[in-house]
């Protein structure tokens, strides 16, 4: 298997279409269209034990609050506001009542906080704890953002700071070790880019910058070439920003000026969308390899 990319691309050309589902494979959500004016989001994450998190060094409230998080930061970067969420849960021989109480406590502690209901799942056994989420949301219709829309000569941008959270789990302390546990999905600002300010695509970055704006400009068939001036988060190294993943924040193009924030949220333009050869990023004259996570490249 070469890719993520490349299995994602195989499922999508194998999985057909219907006419209910106005946007499948590829993107952060599914668009499902049951009523007119509306547009339902539907997406899927797994938080995996030893992949995604470590029993040792993470709380059971952090890792619920995690499992949501993820789910919302796609829903945030379609532009939709929450509906409801699934979560499946597979538990391991190690946890106990204690353990999957806080694992609720801290999805609740953020459902409540986005309006998010919990609407039902699944519990299971397994060797490791492994939790699967499934959020819905809505746009109106014809209105969700893509990672397919950017054109040549929109700017990049990107919300906070970058590399805060992969700094985090290599320290384990600090600012940077919250952002790493508890990360804040942007569901204000996608709305508002949806809605206000006209972005032309938007993603959020779960892999790192390197590997998601290369898939942006997979979708969007085109070219990127940043300025090098990234919002780095303070104690991160250049590397995490561009490479580190679990950031999710929002990466969007857009074809005139954004403003400094959004909801007390920084905005930084990273670069601009270019003609050229599909998915390549330039930094400095330099071209940027995709080297943020992938599940399936070999090391």
């Amino acid at each position: 298997m070469k890719s993520e990319l490349a299995l994602v691309e195989r499922i999508r050309r194998g999985a057909g279409r219907s006419r209910q589902l106005s946007l499948g494979i590829g993107d952060d959500c599914a668009i499902y269209m049951p009523v007119a004016g509306e547009e339902l989001l539907f997406t899927t994450d797994l938080l995996i034990e030893d992949v995604h998190f470590r029993r040792e060094t993470h709380k059971a409230a952090d890792v619920g609050y995690k499992t949501l998080a993820r789910g919302l930061s796609d829903i945030a970067a379609m532009g939709g506001a929450p509906k409801f969420c699934l979560v499946s849960l597979a538990l391991a021989e190690w946890t106990d009542e204690r353990w999957v109480d806080g694992f609720y406590k801290g999805l609740l502690e953020l459902a409540r906080g986005t309006k998010t209901a919990l609407a039902g799942g699944d519990v299971a056994r397994a060797g490791k704890v492994m939790a699967d989420i499934v959020v819905c949301g809505s746009a109106p219709a014809g209105t969700a953002l893509r990672r397919s829309g950017a054109k040549p000569g929109d700017g990049i941008y990107v919300s906070g700071a970058l590399g805060g959270s992969a700094l985090g789990l290599e320290a384990g302390r600090g600012k940077a070790w919250k952002k790493h546990l508890r990360p804040a999905p942007r569901l204000k600002l996608g709305a508002a880019l949806r809605a206000k300010w006209g972005a032309t695509s938007c993603m959020d970055l779960s892999d790192g910058l390197s590997i998601d704006l290369h898939r942006l400009c997979v979708e969007s068939r085109v070219s990127a070439e940043l300025d090098g001036d990234l919002p780095v988060f303070p104690g991160a190294t250049v590397a995490q920003a561009l490479h580190g993943g679990e950031d999710y924040e929002l990466l969007f193009t857009l074809p005139g000026k954004a403003p400094r924030s959004i909801g007390g949220v920084p905005l930084t333009r990273i670069g601009t969308i270019r003609r050229g050869h599909t998915g390549r990023i330039k930094i400095e004259g330099f071209e940027l390899q995709p080297l943020g996570y992938d599940h399936f490249r070999k090391p």
